[in-house]
């Protein structure tokens, strides 16, 4: 056996001492009492395992009673010590993985091929839909039901569709349509030049054609070029039976755009490529699509023709009698009834605050229970009555529940117990310390709208945000604590204050109850009654960028001129919702009113109003009804976003959860991220019912994608264990360096090869670009990185581009959400640009979270290192950060004449984009071993463990002091090696200062983009005080002058300092020169 091989004691791991060789011994229960013990193939599928077992099973007494085989299947316990049903027989035994080697063989229930479904459903997804079934809760039962009706008709239309309609949905074309600058340079005289492949054929042609053709006028020329070279050997061959596609990616072209207008066509031209495009026969895509019907077909068509469909929730009929919660005159109150689990010092009191919040906003002063003493459980039964009546609750309102210790100021301990209490934010009073111990929050109304009533237990939550309101958490989960093992438990009673259930009124009564304050009041508010002074002041107020807090009398002033809001700034609705009273519901159904009115927002405006602070439900509906207007490729820049939004809904049937199902199930690259932002945190806790039941109805209503995606899932498995594999031998063998390189390389190599990982591993969709098909390793190319995590270095075949080749990096045990994020932000910050007419040639690589600290990064091909850049050209590691010809040299080395030439105009417009973006982003930890160089000229920035101005220091002294990257080698390059070139240099300064410009106008999309992911729980990111060090490095506040100012002060600190940035690269240099 190769050493530094995988657990011994994992039976499943390909060279396991517990193994025999290629067989593993499984015990197997048969429903009759009888136990057989038998050796069987590793990497059979479970279907061939039964067949031996009914083999072997037949020498053994009942086997009569067995009845027939297809009546039966395997049940395992799997590696999360849960119940699993093996309906997918198609599986191997080394995939499932069961967590002992037992098998139980049970009876099947009916209806198989849906059984099937959501067995695959569940393993897709990461939890079992089993466990959703045996949730008691008639909100996810209700919502399952729904979505299985509205998933069900969607698959039925899509076996109405024709076959070119499915292709859009599917396979929709990247558009791209915004002017840039330099593009009319980059043709061919005016012409594009397009190489032209034929599927099922070596052949290839060359077209020079104008930019502005349309696909299918380029497909009709390509046919003829066909006919003109091969000749008609059949009757009659017509251009409408084929389609475009771009060679090396699952990416057709089609439409009546010009051919310009394609992202793909768009890209290569700016990098001076010549588009590949491959003439494919709609043969082939039929071919594809029957095969995708056929999938719906053997679920959706099973069911009788006639079978009814399940009953939507019962509606409260006329004989129900209900009070509508306005007529409810009480004080809203709660009794506090006890506290169990409750982690406190012995020697501390424990008292409860209950606070009752809309968003952020807190209705009225908090309750407070009296104190408890104790040691784990305390009883209170104490009524907690809160300052605002039951009327004017709003409809998400949401009862928010701390629990702390109080403790004389604390002298120093040892007990490990209270150490908590230096984290988290404490606050002290009359001489007293108190401490947070656990939070939890409810919703006040269910998802119906009644008033909840009756006892609930809350299980809290023990982790802290870094901001917390008086010891209360609003913007946390209303999730209870599944784990309720070891949570404290807060058992608490919602009275009743009507024989009849309370309800929040319908929209209709809402609209009412507007219309008659408006006819009893004076006159209507109308437009401009505020006059001149008051409408300069309120123009003040709603230029003021999303950070800004609003004072009571800005609040007032803004309420009582709505109207000119909505006249003169509609943009300014998110400030408008801030001034509302919520606390008063005829503040709040004259709001609805208005809102009826409002002007629609831009879709990026609308976005703001998903935030925390806007939780009303009309609110939302009317923020996705914004969206509505957003195209695929600009819902795709924002999906990120939009996912992290879904944990401020309280409940799992809301506008933005339909509207994300909608448009993933209408286009299958929305859909592909969409279901990975949701699978790869389908492990927190406070999510994972509710990312559960969104995933299981995406994969209902896209049957066909379940297969893809099942294949990336298994892949990414694959990997997870070879990169364990890879720690586990790097540990074993420590103490030789080289030689524990060599053997776990080896051991690497030969697990790729095996045939379960090369089979699992081959012909799937890149997680990263599901355009791109991961044909097949290049087992010879592949290796791991020397880091902690020692990364996986994966180099595939490209199976549509013959010959070439593409990597992928896959990392477990590091956060890749930050990466993500940042490299969003750079996409966006790229499409701004262009839309403003400036290519800063951007390379915002693929990087995708994929499950619990893990992930995929894209290799960016024909790049290096400044770091490897620079050692390269000097022998010495500490000289080599000083040798400013280097970089020069390696791009001369790359490039020749005009290429040459080029190259340096992509170095200088690169580095100018990314020295704006590190700035406005703060992005630290800038080495010359993250910051890397195309031998095209483009220059890049990877690695963003550290952003919004969370710079690295050493003993307390920040270790980078310049606000971006610009060394002397790099001004070297963009001067083309002349000193005094200071026209080369004046128009990178000027191409920095339109960037920052451009960004400085579109402020309020960057705060609120940041904002939308507060919750997401990234290091870097946790309260509205991280956030604001965009405003400040964008100059939010200020006119463009004086930022403009700011930022030539910062780019001229940045040339100064220069020096400082080599030192510290030539201290790196050394410590990895060390290091090897």
């Amino acid at each position: 056996m190769p050493p530094a091989m995988t657990d011994i004691m994992d039976i499943w791991a390909a060279d396991s001492q517990l193994s025999n060789e290629d067989y593993v011994s499984v015990d197997f229960l048969l429903p009759t009492g009888i136990y057989i013990q038998m050796e069987v193939p590793r990497e059979a599928t479970i279907q061939h395992i039964k067949l031996l077992l009914w083999k072997q099973a037949q020498a053994y007494p009942l086997f009569s009673f067995l009845g027939e085989m297809e009546s039966h299947m395997f049940e395992c316990v799997n590696q999360s010590a849960v119940h699993e049903e093996l309906e997918d027989e198609t599986r191997r035994l080394c995939d499932v993985r069961p967590f002992l080697p037992v098998l139980k063989l049970i009876t099947r229930n009916c209806g198989r091929a849906e059984r099937i479904l959501d067995s695959k459903i569940g393993v897709l997804i990461g939890k079992g839909l089993h466990e959703l079934d045996a949730l008691q809760d008639q909100e996810v039962k209700d919502f399952r039901s729904k979505m299985f009706r509205i998933s069900e008709e969607k698959m039925q239309k899509v076996q109405m569709m024709t076959w070119m309609e499915w292709l859009s949905s599917c396979f929709a074309p990247q558009l791209e349509t915004g002017a840039v600058d330099g593009l009319q340079d980059r043709l061919y005289e005016g012409t594009l030049k397009v190489t032209m492949h034929f599927d099922q054929s070596q052949d290839t042609a060359s077209l020079k054609v104008s930019p502005t053709i349309t696909p299918n006028e380029l497909a009709e020329l390509a046919v003829r070029k066909w006919l003109t070279t091969h000749g008609p050997e059949e009757e009659e061959v017509s251009w409408t039976e084929y389609v475009l596609r771009a060679s090396g990616k699952l990416e057709f072209l089609f439409g009546e755009y010009p051919l310009i207008h394609y992202k793909y066509i768009k890209t290569c031209v700016m990098g001076k490529e010549n588009p590949h495009l491959t003439l494919v026969h709609s043969s082939t895509v039929k071919e594809l699509f029957k095969k995708e019907i056929s999938l719906i077909g053997a679920v959706v068509n099973r069911k009788p023709p006639n079978l009814p469909l399940p009953l939507p929730p019962k509606r409260r009929g006329p004989s129900q009698v209900q009070t509508c919660v306005w007529d409810v005159q009480a004080q809203f109150k709660i009794t506090l009834l006890k506290g169990t689990k409750v982690n406190a010092e012995e020697t501390a009191k424990v008292q409860v605050r209950a606070g009752l919040f809309h968003g952020t906003e807190l209705l009225c002063k908090p309750a407070v229970s009296p104190e408890s003493s104790g040691r784990t459980d305390h009883a209170w039964n104490r009524t907690l009555e809160f300052d605002i009546s039951v009327g004017d609750l709003p409809r998400m309102a949401r009862l928010c529940f701390a629990v702390y210790a109080i403790m004389d100021k604390v002298k120093k301990q040892k007990s490990t117990k209270n150490a908590h209490a230096t984290k988290y934010q404490t606050i002290r009073k009359a001489g007293k310390v108190h401490y947070p111990i656990a939070w939890v929050n409810t919703m006040v109304f269910d998802y119906k709208g009644q008033l909840k009533t009756g006892e609930i237990t809350l299980h809290s939550w023990s982790s802290f945000p870094d901001e917390l309101e008086e010891m209360l958490n609003p913007i946390g989960t209303i999730q209870t604590n599944p784990y309720t093992e070891n949570a404290t438990a807060l058992h608490i009673h919602f009275p009743e204050y009507s024989p009849s259930p309370v309800v929040f009124p319908p929209f209709d009564k809402i609209l009412e109850k507007a219309a008659e304050i408006a006819r009893g009041s004076d006159c209507m508010p109308m437009v401009g009654r505020g006059g001149k002074k008051f409408h300069i002041e309120l123009k003040e107020i709603m230029e003021r960028d999303p950070l800004s807090q609003l004072c009571e009398n800005e609040k007032d002033l803004i309420w009582t001129l709505r109207y000119d809001c909505r006249e003169n700034f509609p943009q300014s609705l998110p400030k408008l919702l801030l001034s509302v009273k919520w606390s008063k519901h005829e503040d709040m159904a004259q709001l609805q009113a208005l809102l009826q009115i409002w002007p629609k927002l831009s879709p990026r405006d609308a976005l703001e109003l998903l935030d925390f602070n806007y939780p009303d439900q009309y609110v939302r509906e009317y923020a996705v009804a914004c969206l509505r207007d957003m195209s695929d490729d600009e819902l795709s820049q924002y999906l990120l976003q939009l996912v992290q939004v879904l944990r401020y809904e309280p409940y799992y049937d809301c506008a933005l959860s339909r509207f994300l199902l909608d448009r993933a199930q209408a286009n299958r690259k929305i859909g592909h991220f969409l279901f990975w932002h949701l699978r790869s945190e389908i492990h927190m806790p406070a999510v994972s019912v509710q990312f559960a039941l969104i995933l299981e109805a995406y994969c209902r209503g896209s049957i066909p994608h379940i297969e893809v995606l099942k294949k990336q899932v298994e892949a990414l498995s694959k990997l997870k264990a070879v990169n364990e594999l890879i720690k586990l031998g790097t540990i074993k063998n420590a103490r030789s360096k080289t030689k524990e390189a060599q053997l776990t390389k080896e051991a690497m190599m030969t697990c790729l090869r095996q045939t379960g990982y090369a089979e699992t591993l081959s012909d799937l969709h890149s997680p990263l670009n599901p355009s791109v098909i991961l044909s097949g390793i290049n087992v010879e190319k592949c290796r791991y990185m020397d880091s902690k995590m020692k990364p996986l270095w994966i180099v595939y075949n490209n199976k549509l581009l013959g010959g070439d080749t593409l990597g992928i990096i896959f990392k477990n045990g590091d956060d890749l959400r930050q990466d993500m994020l940042t490299l969003q932000i750079l996409r966006l910050m790229d499409l701004l640009w262009k839309e403003a007419n400036l290519d800063l040639r951007i390379v915002p690589y693929g990087c995708l979270a994929t499950g619990d600290r893990s992930g995929l990064i894209e290799v960016v091909s024909a790049a290096d290192t400044i770091a490897n850049i620079q050692l390269t050209s000097s022998n010495v590691a500490a000289a080599a950060a000083f040798n400013k010809d280097a970089l020069l040299n390696w791009l001369k080395e790359k490039n020749s004449g005009d290429a040459l030439d080029r190259a340096i105009e992509e170095f200088t417009l690169s580095c100018a984009g990314y020295c704006v973006a590190t700035y406005v982003l703060g992005i630290g930890d800038r080495h010359s071993d993250n910051i890397m160089v195309r031998s095209t000229g483009q220059l890049f920035h990877i690695d963003f463990g550290h952003i919004l101005g969370n710079f690295k220091s050493k003993f307390g002294i920040k270790r980078e002091r310049v606000p971006f990257i610009l060394t002397h080698d790099f001004i070297h390059v963009i001067q083309q090696g002349k000193t005094g070139n200071t026209e080369k240099f004046g128009s990178f300064r000027q191409y920095c200062e339109d960037a920052y410009l451009i960004l400085r106008r579109n402020g309020n999309l960057f705060i609120t983009l940041f904002a939308l992911m507060l919750t997401a729980g990234l290091p870097e990111l946790t309260s509205v005080k991280d956030i604001q060090y965009l405003k400040d490095s964008l100059a939010l506040g200020k006119t463009d002058e004086e930022a403009l100012k700011q930022f030539r002060q910062k780019f001229d600190e940045a040339l100064r300092e220069s020096w400082t940035t080599k030192v510290n690269w030539m201290a790196h240099n050394v410590v990895k020169d060390n290091r090897s």
